[in-house]
């Protein structure tokens, strides 16, 4: 009974650290004409990322207005594009990311002389949540609990992946807190020489001043 509980236990910590780790994103918002709107996404290097998106169309039963279609580019840390939908309804775009950091997704509507607003539904997924479980099942003809057992192995080593990719951050804004600290108290006594040498001006100025002046 308390091995049964404990294991219990310990699914549920693992399961909810894969939650916190591995990140899905599902929105929906407005977005008006000639306007820009850029979402993004902190993405380790190696980690799958998948997105869907499309347009509500604010006429059921009829094709949706051009005036009511956009453009998304998704965009690497360093400006490499992903993924380019140009004046469309929808899409879907999948990438392994070849570098670390914050990765953006911006939709753009087109300006129109009558101004409008298009409402956007749009999914984000990365790590565990971006691997399409269902086909897995289908192709593998696995048991349930075999299922489970996969997604639980894919959840710890993404965990795993994500400790050495924080663990990486980490020492990176350590060396920059260093880096930061020297480089200031390089400034404070550079600061500190300029404050002594004006002052000794002023000292060997005011002390000729009154020389001269027969004050002294």
């Amino acid at each position: 009974m308390c091995g049964s509980l404990l294991l219990t236990l310990n699914l549920l910590v693992i399961l909810s650290l894969g939650l916190i780790f591995n990140v899905a994103h599902s929105m929906r918002f407005d977005l008006q004409s000639g306007t820009t709107k850029c979402i993004s996404e902190d993405i380790k290097s190696n980690a799958m990322t998948v997105g869907k998106y499309s347009v509500i169309n604010p006429n059921d039963g009829f094709p949706l207005p051009d005036t009511h279609k956009i453009t998304l580019r998704v965009n690497s840390p360093h400006g490499n594009n992903y993924h380019h939908g140009d004046h469309v309804e929808a899409g879907n775009f999948a990438f392994t990311a070849a570098e670390s950091g914050d990765y953006s997704a911006c939709f753009w509507v087109p300006d129109h002389k009558a101004p409008l607003t298009v409402t956007i539904d749009f999914e984000w997924r990365t790590g565990v949540a971006a691997k399409d479980w269902s086909n897995v099942a289908k192709k593998g003809q696995v048991e349930t609990m075999e299922l489970e057992l996969k997604k639980l192995h894919d959840t710890v080593t993404s965990i795993h992946d994500e400790m050495f990719y924080l663990r990486e951050r980490e020492e990176e804004m350590q060396q920059l807190n260093r880096a930061t600290n020297s480089k200031m108290a390089t400034f404070s006594f550079l600061s500190l020489v300029v404050c002594l040498s004006v002052a000794g001006l002023q000292f060997w100025h005011l002390k000729t001043f009154f020389e001269r002046k027969k004050l002294l």
